[in-house]
């Protein structure tokens, strides 16, 4: 069964179809990819499903209830977390820190200075960073981490609503090879260990054919493929509209997303 039902989605501006009439389905359990070349209509298709922008037309439900036109917090109360492209962390904050406050954020206490506070739900951050790996940096500000482990206290701080959809917007972006990898690989634990779901764009075609389940392309704001890996590298007007005529995806760092 399907956990994010995506039909004849739309988004105008102006007299430009900047997504047009897109059809997919995301189960729990499962990484589906989203890519497609610079000005596919990606990140407006992303951001209808976050909250941040309002469809044209067309449907987005979550577990079959309609969120398509609310807002990113009415989406995230939900159960839909978020990665940013640029991880968005307090550096000022220690690792721990961060994730208290999203824990926060999540019951929707609201607090003027960080002292009240500061000893408020270290027990459940703890446990948020132990599955990702960063239980012994938990005391460490941000401002020191390496962007890798950044991207890991992002990560802790997404699960803090306990989302059973989570979307990731570049989530590998500005980090080596095997940190990506060591990334998506942790999110992939995470997926089979939740149930939940995962979808994500990405630029780097090494990480979407590792790790997917799928993948949806998108070219001029509408959807032109979508499947397993293997068959969406075959499929010749990908290869065509992606690449340019005659070119064939290569398990290598891909071009525009």
């Amino acid at each position: 069964m399907s956990l994010l039902q995506v039909q004849g989605l739309c988004k105008a501006f102006g007299g430009v179809r900047a997504v047009d009439q897109v059809d997919f389905a995301l189960a729990p359990g499962e990484l589906l990819a989203l890519i497609g070349p610079n000005g596919a209509g990606k990140s407006t298709l992303f951001n209808m499903i976050g909250g941040q922008l309002a469809p044209s037309a067309g449907s987005i439900r979550l577990d079959g209830r309609e969120i398509a036109g609310l807002s990113p917090r009415r989406i995230w109360a939900r159960g839909v977390g978020r990665t940013f492209q640029v991880a968005a962390t307090f550096g000022t904050l220690t690792v721990a820190e961060n994730v208290q406050m999203a824990l926060l954020s999540h019951q929707r206490r609201v607090f003027s200075f960080w002292r009240g506070a500061a000893a408020q739900h270290r027990g459940q951050a703890l446990a948020l960073l132990e599955q990702v790996d960063m239980r012994e940096q938990a005391d460490r500000p941000c401002s020191e981490l390496a962007y890798g482990d950044v991207k890991r206290v992002e990560l802790a701080m997404a699960l803090s609503n306990a989302p059973r959809l989570l979307l990731m917007d570049e989530p590998t972006a500005g980090m080596a090879p095997a940190e990506r990898h060591a990334l998506m690989g942790l999110t992939r634990r995470l997926v089979d260990e939740r149930g939940m779901a995962v979808l994500f764009t990405e630029h780097s075609m090494d990480v979407v054919f590792a790790h997917a389940d799928r993948i949806v392309v998108l070219a001029r704001g509408r959807l032109i493929a979508q499947g397993p890996p293997a068959q969406v590298r075959e499929d010749a007007r990908v290869q065509e509209v992606y690449f340019g005529r005659g070119s064939t995806f290569a398990a290598g760092p891909g071009e525009g997303a």
